[in-house]
């Protein structure tokens, strides 16, 4: 088996070059000269005009022909491309008329567009397929040779204009094996796997709904694998053509969700969104939320969870704010808020807490002032080797205008101050282990 193909690139458009079969034609015989018979330098200018991907309207002026017989020309020549030019009344108007009734692929050639970028303008028009078209000869030929490659099914789809399932369903059909097929796998097996993950079930759900269907248990590190090999994948890699910006800002625009992309682009879903970065969408759709049933955080509920997290109940909490608990642990994981009691005490907590058993604070105070349940800095007082009723404790007298913080108590005197337990991490001490490379002698002598 040759090396496998696992993403295409941008400028492909074509995986075989396909010439169809000509059929038998009479003796030539010789015809008057036709004055719109292309010349051969014309040919040459229309392909040099391609290659620096010029519109149809510019070879249509430079060879002095109309658009309809350059059209034509490209169809003759089997000349295939990525157009980067904007669509034209023209272009769209042939669209809505022949999308849904012929191959993608013959339309986006009689165009000169590669098949993606006919899909994403049909799909930006509102165009759907009603019936899916027999396919070409042309489709065929570029199946075979992508199957035979190991290119994934996915960028097979994209590149002649079919869907996912499509191409799956038409190379089970031919009897197309991939060169990724696995060993031991039946075309059956291998079919409805690639159905079931490219509807979106989990691989966990596609393994049940396969036993209860008759086929053998696959495990679940197994069948991942094997589904990318055989191409299923996202089309990731592939450069962004216009039309499929222009689909995502529609989508922004409308306020449509971003999950039906997915099938129509073949891309993920992450990928999508990270194109929406790129083109400056982020915070314009219209569900600024997602789909979020519950009202959006104010300014005022988010500084009044900074402040609380931790320090109160959370069911309280949510009381106050009405919330649920849930939107307060998951909106405060977001904000990277840490819960008061669970945190690691810091240098200037153990510091604040030993002036604190200085000065006359109660626990509740001391609690307060760093953010934390009384019963946790009681028990970390405890570790300190502290004791709160201590007829040692100086209880020095302090008073403060309102609740203190931990910056009034840093403030306050810190001589004499009681000497604490060492509560740092100690490594584990053994026996040290003998040096291999002396003698017993020189150990015995070390």
């Amino acid at each position: 088996m040759g090396q496998m193909i696992l993403d295409l690139g941008a400028d492909v458009v074509e995986l075989a070059a396909f010439i169809p079969l000509q059929q038998a034609v009479a003796p030539l015989r010789e015809v008057a000269f036709r004055p719109d018979a292309w010349l051969p330098d014309e040919i040459r200018t229309l392909r040099r005009m391609f290659e620096q991907d010029a519109s149809l309207e510019e070879m249509a002026s430079a060879l002095g022909r109309g658009r309809a017989g350059v059209s034509t020309k490209f169809y003759q020549l089997g000349l295939r491309r990525n157009s980067r030019h904007p669509w034209t009344d023209l272009d769209d108007a042939e669209l809505v008329q022949r999308y849904g009734t012929e191959p993608t692929a013959q339309l986006a050639q009689d165009l000169g567009r590669s098949c993606s970028a006919t899909y994403a303008r049909a799909s930006a028009l509102g165009l759907a397929e009603l019936a899916s078209p027999p396919y070409s000869e042309w489709e065929v030929a570029q199946l075979r040779s992508g199957y035979a490659a190991g290119v994934p099914v996915n960028q097979i789809a994209q590149l002649i204009g079919r869907t996912f399932a499509s191409v799956n369903t038409a190379a089970y059909k031919l009897a197309i094996r991939h060169a990724s097929h696995p060993d031991g796998w039946s075309a059956d097996e291998a079919t409805r796997a690639l159905a079931l993950a490219n509807d979106g079930h989990r691989y966990l759900a596609i393994i049940e709904i396969m036993v209860d269907e008759g086929f053998p248990r696959r495990s679940k590190a197994g069948l991942g694998p094997k589904l990318r090999k055989m191409g299923y994948g996202r089309g990731w890699g592939r450069s962004w053509i216009p039309e499929e910006d222009d689909l995502i800002r529609r989508a922004y625009a409308d306020g449509a969700s971003l999950t039906p992309l997915k099938e129509r682009l073949g891309r993920g879903i992450c990928s999508i969104r990270w194109r929406a970065d790129e083109l400056g969408l982020r915070g314009t759709h219209v569900n600024k939320a997602g789909w979020c049933t519950e009202p959006a955080w104010t300014k005022e509920q988010t500084r009044v969870l900074r402040d609380s997290y931790g320090k109160i109940p959370n069911p309280d909490l949510a009381k106050k704010l009405g919330r649920s608990v849930k939107a307060i642990y998951t909106l405060a994981h977001t904000l990277g808020l840490e819960y008061g009691n669970r945190r690691p005490y810091s240098a200037d907590e153990d510091l604040a807490l030993r002036i604190a058993w200085k000065h006359d604070l109660t626990i509740d105070q001391t609690a307060a002032a760093i953010g934390r349940a009384a019963p946790a800095v009681f028990k970390r007082m405890q570790k300190l080797g502290l004791s709160w009723s201590s007829p040692d404790r100086p209880r020095l007298p302090v008073a403060f205008d309102g609740s203190p913080k931990l910056s009034h108590l840093l403030a306050l005197d810190r001589s004499d101050l009681p000497a604490v337990n060492d509560l740092t991490p100690q490594r584990k001490r053994g026996r040290p282990k003998a040096n291999a490379a002396l003698t017993p002698q020189q150990q015995a002598g070390a």
